[in-house]
């Protein structure tokens, strides 16, 4: 059979050396073809434009996991060999420092632009400024590393959604006891929880946008006590 030379994404085999195409048929590995596992974003693209080769992708929830690319063992080396030369210049270490640099200077304005838009959706009254910031930042922390996979990571939304969506989901994990639910496996019986748990996280905050005394054992209280310690 001859190997795949379009698009197409191939899905996990059934055994290591097999892949599932979308058709639902089962494909051999061809002899002499090695992974080239994720990571390399260069090595894979190149590998990818040599010649022949094979994507292989996972489907997990919503989400797509990249399984690397399969292409024969001498396209891999060649496609290796000629990137080690070219990484080994000082041109290229100039230009890693420069991009390294200029991602850093993104990621250091985003945080900051985020913890804003936490802040701002937090709206507190002025008699708990000092508890917003504390939780904006706690949650800017949490949401914004690259490669969190959280929300605040998507673009498909404005950052004000992003920013509330970070802030329901960290008090989802934080101030109940979602973590150790046993949840149905019916379908729609999670979202339905998480709604029902949304709801409570909104009336919670809405007691310290009112300028509320918080109860004893407020569970946002109890949450943020252990972190301002640590700080």
């Amino acid at each position: 059979m001859k190997p795949n030379t379009d698009s197409t994404t191939f899905a996990p085999g059934p055994t290591p050396n097999t892949v599932r195409a979308p058709d639902g048929a089962v494909r051999t590995i061809p002899d002499g073809w090695v992974n080239v596992p994720p990571g390399d974003a260069a090595l894979t693209r190149r590998v990818r434009a040599a010649g022949e080769s094979w994507s292989v992708a996972e489907n997990r929830g919503r989400k797509l996991f990249s399984r690397g690319v399969w292409a024969p063992a001498d396209t891999v080396a060649r496609v290796k060999a000629e990137l080690e030369v070219e990484r080994s210049t000082e041109s290229y270490a100039r230009k890693r420092a420069a991009d390294t640099g200029r991602r850093e200077k993104a990621q250091t304005e985003y945080v900051e632009e985020f913890w804003l838009a936490v802040r701002t959706f937090l709206n507190f009254h002025a008699n708990h400024a000092e508890l917003a910031d504390r939780l904006a930042r706690v949650v800017a922390d949490h949401a914004t590393p690259v490669g969190s996979g959280t929300v605040a990571r998507t673009k498909r939304i404005p950052v004000e959604d992003r920013a509330e969506a970070a802030v329901i989901a960290w008090l989802r994990h934080q101030t109940t006891g979602y973590d150790s639910m046993t949840i149905a496996r019916v379908k729609g019986k999670r979202r339905e929880v998480r709604r029902m748990l949304a709801r409570r996280s909104q009336e919670l905050l809405g007691r310290y946008r009112s300028g509320d005394t918080p109860a004893e054992g407020c569970p946002l209280q109890k949450a943020l006590a252990p972190l301002a310690k640590a700080v």
